[in-house]
This record gives structure tokens, C-alpha cells and sequence, in this order.
């Protein structure tokens, strides 16, 4: 009998042990309450900037990206009234590149290359020299002008540029505004320009070689160039002033803010290119030779810096090329450019 409960009892201690298994320790934190989600912690990330699709290709003009058919056009290049009488210019804000050269004492001249844009409203337009018709060999552009000096005429038809005059077209191609009186009111439209260049029968494509440009806006070393001041004569002067919000050169004529007739815009340069050579003149009416031919120096300018160059156009229709002091062709950065071609003697205040 007393083995019998001895049994017992071991076998009650054994099964009351195991039903007081002791709880592990745990720390004392939040526990979810059952049936609800625990909250997971979000962890923000920086957002990534995502890289603009370029579709197309860039101009050879400006760098800037394009559907094929545009970018393949003929350059247009259309000679710009400067007088005081004519301002301000329509349509000059949408060339992609401009020169601005000196005619008869004391003004200058532009000359736009378009490609890319089509303003409306394009002018006043003025006649051609020869040195004007240079640029439009180099970039085999469809040239809209009205008459010229002798010497530019003969160039014209002697190279077959494929030209455009306002003596010889219809009031349905180039029109005078009211506004401003004649000869600074003679005007024109891309569209109407590109309608005139098919139905003449000039080729719709261009042979010419561009300018280099960065893929994306680059800042080089060089010298502060915030304030560029060119004086052509003591009343024709040229100014650019660094907005380094915007990464572009307001411009200036004349000490007046220079604007685009069109919308009252300012006219803006993302490249500013001085171009010295020599100038003379050559006539009795104060007509003038610009050696655009040969090499001389100049000055580079973007993004507030400027560098000294060197520039080289070993033929006329041939491509003026600019260079660095170590020997290499300036890259240009993506937008709009100014070429102020001067003589060697001008004035030029960099600061």
C-alpha cells in the first residue's frame, strides 16, 4: 500500500512541475492589439531628379534638341535693319545665331540664322554687303534681304545663293508696317519665307558644319565676365549684363534695354562670341571691307566667364572656326549666340 501512493505521489509532483514552466523575461514595450495592423515606420527618400528626354537631335546653330525634319531644314538668314529709325527688330529674339557687324559709319547691321523657330513677324529688313553674304556662303542659307550694295549683288548671283529680295517679291512675301517710316519698315514671316524658298526651287537641305556644343549647360574657368561693354563709335554701343539667375547675358543698345518688338521680350544670349579683324573703308559713300577671310583674336564668353581665342576661316564658304589658347575648338553651351564682330582698334570693357 505504501508503495502505491509513493508511485502516486511522484507521479502528481512530476505532471504539477511541467504545468509551472516558467515565462521567459521580455522587455516592456508596445505590443499590437490582436486584429489590428502594427504600424510600420516610412522611411522617406530623396526624390531623384529625373533627366529631360531629348528626342531628335540638336541644332548645329544652338545645341538644342529637335524632331529630325526641323533640324534638317535649310538655315534662313535674314539681314536686319539697325538704324535707330527701325527699332526694335521682330523675330530677332528667335535666331538661334546673330552677328552684328558694322556698315556705314556709325551703325551696324545683324544678320539672324534661323532654323528652329518661325516667327510671325520678321524685320525690318535691309540690304546686303558683302561681307554678309559671306556668313550666308558658310552656312548655305536661304538669304532674305532687299537690294545691296553693287559689289554684294554681284556675289549673289555669281555663288547661285539662293536669295530672296524685296525689290523683286510680291507685297505676299515681304510688306510695309505702318509704325515706322521707309525704308525701315519692310517686313516678312518664316512661314511665308519658307513657302518662297520652295516655290523658287532652292534645295530644302543645307551643307554647312555647325557649331560644337556640351550636352548639358557647363561652367568653364576663365575670367569674370558679368558686364561686357563694346563701343562701336560714341553712339552706337553694345551692352551684356550677367543675370546669373537665369545663366543668360541681357542685352543692350545704345544704353536701352534691347527687346523683341514681337512681345516687348528681352533679346537674351546664352554665348557671346568678339570677333576682331580688320575694317576699312573702302568708298567715297563710307562703304566698308570686313576681313572675315584669314585669323585673328577674340574673346569667348558664357555662363559669367570669358576666355581669350582665336579664330580661323581659311575660305569664304568654308567654316569660321574658333579655338582655345591650348589649341582646341570652343564648345559652346546649349542656347542662343551672339557674334560681335569689331576692329582691331574697338573699344571692349570686360568686367
Amino acid at each position: 500500500m505504501k508503495k502505491i501512493l509513493l508511485i502516486f505521489s511522484l507521479a502528481l509532483f512530476i505532471i504539477t512541475g511541467c504545468s509551472k514552466e516558467t515565462e521567459p523575461q521580455v522587455d516592456n514595450i508596445d505590443r499590437p492589439v490582436i486584429g489590428e495592423t502594427p504600424e510600420v515606420p516610412v522611411v522617406e527618400e530623396p526624390a531623384k531628379e529625373l533627366e529631360p528626354i531629348k528626342e531628335g537631335k540638336p541644332s548645329p546653330l544652338s545645341g538644342i534638341y529637335e524632331q529630325d525634319e526641323i533640324v534638317d531644314q535649310r538655315v534662313v538668314a535674314v539681314m536686319f535693319d539697325n538704324h535707330p529709325s527701325a527699332r526694335w527688330q521682330a523675330g530677332l529674339k528667335d535666331a538661334e545665331v546673330v552677328y552684328e557687324i558694322p556698315v556705314e559709319a556709325p551703325y551696324t547691321r545683324y544678320i539672324g540664322l534661323y532654323l528652329l523657330n518661325s516667327p510671325e513677324s520678321i524685320g525690318p529688313i535691309r540690304s546686303a554687303r558683302p561681307y554678309f553674304v559671306t556668313k550666308v556662303l558658310e552656312f548655305d542659307a536661304v538669304y532674305a534681304r532687299v537690294g545691296g550694295s553693287e559689289q554684294a549683288k554681284s556675289d549673289i548671283r555669281n555663288f547661285g545663293i539662293a536669295d530672296i529680295d524685296g525689290l523683286t517679291s510680291s507685297s505676299n512675301v515681304f510688306w510695309r508696317k505702318s509704325g515706322k517710316k521707309a525704308p525701315h519698315n519692310l517686313y516678312s514671316s518664316m512661314e511665308v519665307l519658307r513657302e518662297a524658298q520652295k516655290e523658287r526651287g532652292y534645295s530644302l537641305l543645307g551643307k554647312y558644319e555647325g557649331f560644337k556644343f556640351y550636352e548639358e549647360d557647363t561652367v568653364v574657368e576663365g575670367s569674370p565676365a558679368h558686364s561686357i561693354f563694346i563701343n562701336y563709335m560714341s553712339n552706337n554701343t553694345t551692352k551684356y549684363v550677367y543675370d546669373s539667375d537665369t545663366k543668360l547675358y541681357n542685352r543692350e543698345k545704345d544704353g536701352k534695354i534691347h527687346i523683341d518688338e514681337s512681345d516687348q521680350s528681352p533679346i537674351r544670349a546664352k554665348n557671346i562670341i568678339i570677333q576682331e579683324t580688320t575694317i576699312k573703308v573702302i568708298d567715297k559713300d563710307g562703304r566698308l571691307s570686313v576681313a572675315l577671310e584669314g585669323e585673328g583674336s577674340g574673346v569667348f564668353i558664357t555662363n559669367g566667364v570669358s576666355n581669350n581665342i582665336k579664330w580661323v576661316k581659311e575660305s569664304r564658304k568654308g567654316k569660321t572656326f574658333y579655338y582655345d589658347e591650348s589649341g582646341n575648338e570652343i564648345i559652346l553651351n546649349p542656347g542662343h549666340t551672339w557674334i560681335q564682330i569689331v576692329g582691331t582698334k574697338t573699344t571692349i570693357e570686360i568686367e
